[in-house]
């Protein structure tokens, strides 16, 4: 897997909610544990999707977002990265030389990244009106500027 797809897809699974109904008032609809979700999920032609992905996001708000990704790769080999980033819509440094930007408007994400080889990703995260479900759709392109479509469907665990 591209480090590029796998820096996106855990940028875009930052958009969760774990809290219990009765605190949904109080936390925006993005804070939480999201679990990814293999059958939902369609990853870019070509490319495959983890093993398996968990987001813990500890703050989203139209300021600021702080989460940390664990991927564990198709071969079962587990990382885990932790960001903190400016959500104000410019691009900043991230891990790995890429650059991100992120505006969040109400239950929706908006994200772009661009890798250190000239790749590039852009997505919109929602979160259902349950909030137990969000999907984050996307296209990336490579340094050659095909682009390619795929989706990234999370579920609160």
């Amino acid at each position: 897997m591209k480090p590029g797809l796998v820096v996106a897809m855990g940028l875009c699974g930052l958009l969760a909610l774990a809290t219990t109904a009765s605190a949904w008032a109080d936390e925006g609809p993005f804070i939480g544990r999201w679990h990814w979700n293999r059958t939902e999920s369609t990853a870019p032609p070509g490319e495959p999707g983890p093993g398996d992905m968990v987001i813990d996001v500890s703050q989203a708000d139209p300021a600021h977002l702080r989460w940390s990704v664990s991927v564990t790769d198709p071969k079962g080999q587990r990382s885990v990265e932790t960001y903190d980033a400016p959500a104000d819509g410019t691009f900043h440094p991230i891990p790995g030389g890429t650059t991100a930007s992120f505006r969040l408007h109400g239950s929706t994400l908006e994200a772009a990244f661009r890798g250190p080889q000239g790749q590039t990703d852009t997505m919109t995260c929602t979160v259902s009106p349950n909030r137990q479900k969000m999907t984050c759709r996307g296209s990336m392109s490579g340094p050659d500027g095909k682009a390619v479509a795929y989706q990234d469907v999370y579920d609160r665990s």
